[in-house]
C-alpha cells in the first residue's frame, strides 16, 4: 500500500507541474479562490483552523459520481439511481462516527458483497455537487428532496 501511495504521489506531483502549480500549495478555507502557501499552515494551526477539504472531495465526487448514497428516513444508505440499500463498511472512520454525527450524503469507491452490501472508501459530499459535476445524469429532483426532508433520528 505504500508503494501505491507512492505512485499516486509521484502522479498528483507531475500534473501539479504539468499545469505549473506548486505542490505546496492549497486553497484557502475562508477563500476558495485565494491560494497560500502550506508554510502558513503552522499559522492556522495556532489558531484552530483546518484545511478545507470541499475541492479534493469534489475532485473525488466528480470521479465517482456514479457511486453515490444519501441517509433515507430509516438510518440505512440508498444509492441515488438504483435505490439500493447499502452500509458502511465497519473498517471505515466514519462508520464508527455514524452514531454522533451521520452524513447524509456520501460517494463510495466501491462495494463489497458480504453478508450485506457494503460501501468502501467512502467520504461525505454535499448533493448540490451532483448537479453541479454531473448535469447528464443527476436532475434537481434527485438531491432536492435533500433540502426539505428532515434528517433521521440517531440510532441508540
Amino acid at each position: 500500500s505504500m508503494k501505491k501511495a507512492r505512485d499516486v504521489r509521484e502522479q498528483l506531483e507531475g500534473l501539479c507541474e504539468r499545469v505549473e502549480i506548486d505542490p505546496t500549495t492549497s486553497l484557502d478555507k475562508k477563500d476558495g479562490n485565494k491560494i497560500r502557501n502550506n508554510d502558513d499552515d503552522d499559522a492556522a494551526a495556532a489558531t484552530g483552523e483546518s484545511n478545507n477539504f470541499d475541492p479534493i472531495l469534489k475532485a473525488i465526487t466528480s470521479g465517482f459520481f456514479y457511486n453515490t448514497a444519501k441517509l433515507s428516513k430509516n438510518g440505512d444508505y440508498q444509492t441515488i439511481k438504483q435505490h439500493r440499500t447499502v452500509h458502511i463498511h465497519p473498517s471505515s472512520v466514519l462508520a464508527k462516527t455514524q452514531e454522533e454525527l451521520p452524513q447524509p450524503w456520501l460517494v463510495y469507491f466501491e462495494l463489497a458483497f458480504t453478508s450485506k452490501e457494503f460501501m468502501r472508501q467512502v467520504a461525505p459530499i454535499k448533493p448540490d455537487w451532483l448537479i453541479e459535476i454531473a448535469p447528464h445524469f443527476y436532475q434537481e429532483s434527485d438531491v432536492l428532496d435533500a433540502r426539505k426532508k428532515k434528517m433521521p433520528k440517531q440510532r441508540k
